[in-house]
């Protein structure tokens, strides 16, 4: 198999993006193991406002490293009713195994929690996303492997489109996410000062 060079505009936002994934973590490990505790909580206290439909199925993620963690949140959703389900890498791309209180968790690969293969696959209607980064017209950058947007490309292709909710503490923020054509856009961010929405903004 040829393995081809990237190219000089490719590689140029590969290294910008590393850059601004750096700085944006950088804040994130600075806060106390308090300060995270209290924003993951506090993102509940927005839970009515990120108005969804009561059937839909909701994907969060277990958080690794020192992610804000979304199960309060996740915990909320499901005392409401919602279907609950975690993603799971499976070769290069994602799926979505059912969580409830007979779900069997399983290590998986990047440190983190997955449902194990008895879990059945649901389709999601709204992703609770992470992120290392995010700006204020809602573009996302994750960790460069880009399975959410594969996954959020393919729902669109195949008629099923998610809503796309992003995750994360407000100091990871940054003034400008550099994006390819492939990245995939937030339709809000939810952080412990609340949510904001990013599907009317210009350029939406």
């Amino acid at each position: 198999m040829t393995v081809h060079p990237a190219s000089p505009a490719s590689a140029a936002i590969s290294e910008r993006k590393a850059a601004v994934r750096a700085l944006a973590l950088g804040r994130r490990a600075a806060l106390s193991v308090a300060d995270r505790i209290e924003a993951s909580l506090a993102l509940c206290e927005a839970v009515d406002m990120l108005d969804l439909d009561p059937v839909s199925v909701v994907a969060g993620f277990w958080p690794i490293r020192d992610e804000i963690d979304p199960r309060p949140l996740m915990h909320a959703l499901g005392q409401r009713g919602h279907p609950l389900c975690l993603p799971v890498v499976v070769g290069l791309r994602l799926i979505f195994r059912r969580l409830d209180r007979e779900t069997t968790l399983v290590k998986a690969g990047f440190g983190t929690i997955v449902p194990g293969d008895a879990s059945p696959e649901l389709r999601p209607d709204v992703l609770l996303m992470p992120l290392s980064a995010y700006d204020a017209n809602g573009w996302r950058l994750g960790y460069g492997r880009g399975f959410y947007d594969t996954a959020i490309a393919g729902f669109a292709a195949d008629g099923h489109p998610v809503r796309r909710i992003g995750l994360a503490f407000s100091v990871q923020e940054v003034d400008h996410v550099p994006t390819e054509p492939h990245d995939q856009r937030l339709e809000a961010i939810l952080t412990e000062r609340g949510l904001a929405r990013f599907n009317e903004r210009e350029g939406a």
